[in-house]
């Protein structure tokens, strides 16, 4: 039994180590020769580990409190980016500096002193005792600083968690539209179209869904939830494309069949230019036509490169290619707007020069009424008009005097005239805006 000592045991020497026997009547007394000297080192062995306890429960705590504390270092660093968010990840930094400091003499003198060894010394025990005491003191104190700074990090902190409490919200609106439009791809491709163009769009934003789920403590909350917002908007705009492609085909079927008979109606009206210029040769001056007579056959061969561009449209289509269709459809349009503006002039030009052989006086008319009216506008407040609007206006009266005299020839270029009055106009407006800007202007 621990504790009780022998009857009897001696050493070599012959001295007694164990107890010490004596003799009082028929009885026999034993007694410990060192039991009072045990009793003392097994009460600092006692104190040693108590002291070690005490050591080991305050590193427990100064490590779980670090670790709860770098949770919401974690929280700040994601959220914030400004200099107090910095300057927070800076000081936990030199706290885990000095955590690692006083942890490592913590350990070292655990590791100094086996206090579980029998033959531990009573000294030893004592001092074993005094150094995890200062190793507690020291790990109490730097948990007391921990404290103390997570306590003043709590503005920041709050400030951090209302900005992350936006990233999972943002993430699941982003997955539930890439989802939507993928559903959407495959509804219409159910329908017989391939929708590539699409489904490679919704491809690219695969990398930038990993990104997503790596979340914000890798690539911060603003950046996030940009990134989450980026996803959405695109996804979106892929379901919403996938689910008008349908009536998208309908639709461009339907501009292949107008522009195929528009081309076929400017290629019959191309056909009757010609008589319209042999009539403007007959009866008007050659500088009233000259620069048309290249109008039949240039319209004949813009309508021939745009039916050849329709061509290429419709097997785009059927190829469903459907970028490429738009991009030609609206070439082919642009071509035929022009030959339309084209054939139209030879027809307008006729008819405009019939109206003014029959009554030039009308087109001077009109001019010297816009002439009146910008001079009475050029009076208004005034006894004198002023000097930069006087000069235009008396110009652009001239100029219609002899516009109007220039008629009087045996062959009149009457295109020229009506270009005249055409410019004169122009000038004169010019000089109404100017009046008004500075009137407006004070």
């Amino acid at each position: 039994m621990a504790g009780t000592p022998p009857t009897q045991t001696r050493s070599r020497g012959g001295q007694w180590t164990g107890a010490l026997r004596t003799r009082h009547g028929r009885g026999i007394v034993t007694t410990a020769s060192r039991r009072w000297f045990g009793g003392r080192d097994e009460s600092r062995r006692a104190d040693a580990q108590a002291a070690k306890d005490a050591a080991a429960a305050a590193f427990y705590e100064l490590d779980t409190a670090q670790r709860d504390l770098r949770i919401s270092i974690e929280t700040i660093a994601a959220a914030d980016g400004s200099a107090a968010g910095r300057q927070a990840v800076e000081g936990f930094a030199a706290l885990g500096r000095r955590i690692d400091e006083v942890s490592h003499h913590y350990i070292e003198a655990v590791d100094a002193h086996d206090l579980d060894r029998p033959e531990l010394d009573g000294a030893v025990a004592a001092r074993a005792r005094e150094q995890l005491t200062r190793a507690r003191d020291e790990l109490v104190r730097v948990r007391g600083e921990l404290e103390r700074f997570a306590q003043g990090l709590q503005p920041l902190l709050d400030k951090a968690e209302t900005q992350l409490a936006r990233v999972a919200p943002a993430r699941e609106r982003a997955r539930a539209a890439l989802i939507a439009a993928s559903e959407a791809l495959d509804a219409v491709r159910a329908k017989g179209m391939r929708a590539d163009d699409l489904a490679a769009r919704l491809a690219a934003l695969g990398p930038e869904l990993t990104k997503l789920n790596q979340g914000a403590a890798l690539h911060g909350v603003q950046e996030t939830v940009q990134r989450a917002d980026r996803i959405l908007r695109d996804a979106e705009a892929i379901r919403a494309e996938a689910a008008r492609l349908p009536e998208r085909a309908a639709e461009i079927d339907r501009r292949l069949v107008s522009l195929r008979t528009r081309a076929q109606a400017l290629r019959n009206r191309a056909d009757r230019v010609d008589p319209v210029l042999s009539e403007l040769r007959r009866r008007f001056a050659a500088a009233c036509w000259q620069d048309l007579q290249h109008v039949p056959d240039q319209a004949l061969r813009d309508v021939a490169e745009a039916e050849d561009r329709l061509f290429e449209a419709g097997r785009a289509r059927d190829e469903q290619r459907w970028g490429d269709v738009g991009t030609l459809i609206e070439a082919v349009r642009g071509a035929l707007e022009a030959t339309d503006e084209a054939v139209s002039a030879a027809q307008d030009r006729l008819t405009r020069l019939e109206a003014v052989a029959r009554d030039p006086q009308a087109e001077v008319d009109r001019t010297r009424f816009a002439i009146r009216d910008a001079q009475r506008l050029a009076m208004e407040g005034r006894t004198v008009p002023d000097p930069r609007h006087a000069r235009p206006l008396d110009e652009a009266v001239a100029r219609v005097g002899r516009a109007r005299e220039a008629l009087e020839g045996r062959h009149p270029d009457y295109w020229h005239f009506l270009q005249e009055m055409e410019e004169v106009r122009v000038a004169v407006a010019r000089v109404v805006a100017d009046i008004r800007g500075q009137r407006a202007a004070g």
